[in-house]
């Protein structure tokens, strides 16, 4: 009971000078058949194995298990002998127990521990941990199942690495962006079950357009929503592979883009004003970061701030317009009606490009191309990459946690069990 290895029973229990807490464990004694012809083996008594099992009161175990050696009694049998087997304690030739790896597996899911971290705790080297721990997750990775029920898909880029780009047969780590698939679905509660489905090498039309080949065109037929951010080769892959998908630009990239445009005008001004960049003192530097908050956010100081700003000289009015043009998109996204938000968005679609400032009307040139996927955000009920960039926070913890990879696919496999791409079944 208090051991838990199925069909062994606790021989002894001793506590080594070094801390480590030794169980000795055997099956009990009974006929066996042979594995190869079933008959009854003869006896040749134990053979002591000493396994690495999961820390139990923060101490690390080890179980030496007395295994049974046995003989086939038929001589004709090409087996002659064997010694038992038990899947449940240990797989065939391995140092860790089977719940010692599906400790470990579960360290570095939930807790998001290190390889380094978990073979600390156990007791043994980097080497043995990642070697019984990786098969594991290269089963659940095989396994195409996990890709079921993705009506909504996400799509992002990150940087997995900040050295030179060699190619990985030349000894280098390969391209250093990926594109990472989300599954952004919905649960039965309306809940987004944001969870990384698939670690790419590239950041390209191709690089996307592949991995939808890979899966199927049962589940290309089954997504029906696809976020992503404002990249014309992501785009074309939904084109390509996805024509009867939503395409929805994501709305943390659209509000960056009127944020970024609001802080060029700023810019611009402050050379074309005072022939400088912004100083301690200088209006329009002062309310820089006033200016990239919303107006909601803002208090009766900021807001009085931001006025004796724009009042200060006639060239800054063209700050105070660039930031009303940018609040009213935030409008459009904020606002809890759909249809009404929709209706602000049209109007913003229709006003940006004609504005005199270049900077807001290129911004109005840009949202007019992605018209479609910009407007498809009130028609899905706010769908949005929100998931995709909380999987690429997990994926940025776990990468300082580890003091970054050398290998792409350790690197994959981790990624995918530390966001939940290898267990569908629980949420990220």
């Amino acid at each position: 009971m208090l051991v838990g290895l199925g069909g062994l029973h606790v021989v002894a229990v001793e506590r080594c000078r070094d801390g480590v807490l030794l169980i000795d464990v055997e099956s009990p004694p009974g006929p066996v058949g042979c594995p190869g012809c079933g008959q009854v083996a003869e006896s040749r008594g134990r053979k002591a194995l000493v396994l690495v099992d999961a820390p139990m009161s923060a101490a690390a175990v080890r179980v030496r298990w007395r295994k049974r050696r046995f003989r086939c009694a038929d001589e004709a049998c090409p087996r002659e002998s064997f010694t038992e087997q038990n899947a449940l304690v240990a797989a065939p030739r391995a140092k860790l127990t089977a719940r010692a790896v599906i400790w470990a597996v579960g360290q570095m899911r939930r807790e998001n521990a290190s390889v380094q971290g978990v073979a600390r705790q156990l007791g043994v080297s980097w080497r043995t941990v990642w070697r019984h721990v990786r098969p594991v997750l290269e089963t659940r990775a095989a396994d195409e199942s996990r890709f079921d029920g993705v009506t909504t898909l996400g799509v992002d880029e990150h940087l997995w690495h900040h050295v030179s780009t060699r190619p990985v047969a030349d000894g280098g780590r390969g391209p250093k962006e990926l594109t990472g698939m989300v599954d952004l679905s919905r649960d039965a509660s309306g809940r987004v079950r944001a969870r990384l489905l698939d670690l790419v090498p590239g950041r390209s039309a191709k690089a996307y357009a592949d991995w939808l080949q890979e899966r199927g065109q049962e589940f290309r037929d089954g997504v029906q929503v696809a976020t992503l951010d404002p990249f014309a080769g992501y785009k074309k892959a939904l084109d390509d592979e996805l024509d009867d998908t939503v395409a929805v630009l994501d709305a943390f990239h659209v509000v960056k883009l009127g944020t970024t445009a609001v802080d060029e005008v700023r810019r611009r001004v402050q050379q074309d004003t005072l022939g400088h960049r912004g100083r301690r003192g200088d209006a329009l530097y002062g309310i820089r970061n006033i200016l990239r908050a919303g107006q909601e956010r803002l208090t009766d100081r900021q807001k009085a701030r931001l006025d004796a700003a724009f009042t200060q000289r006639e060239e800054h009015v063209e700050v105070d317009v660039a930031w009303q043009a940018a609040q009213q998109l935030r409008d459009a996204y904020r606002h809890a009606d759909l249809a009404t938000g929709r209706k602000i968005a049209e109007h913003v679609l229709e006003s940006l490009p004609t504005c005199p400032i270049p900077e807001i009307a290129r911004l109005g040139r840009t949202l007019r191309q992605w018209r479609a996927a910009f407007l498809s955000y009130w028609d899905t009920d706010r769908s949005s990459n929100g998931g995709t960039e909380a999987v690429n926070g997990l994926i940025e913890l776990a990468r300082r946690v580890a003091r970054g990879f050398r290998n792409y696919d350790n690197y994959r496999l981790r990624m995918l069990l530390i966001a939940g791409g290898l267990d569908p079944t629980t949420p990220t």
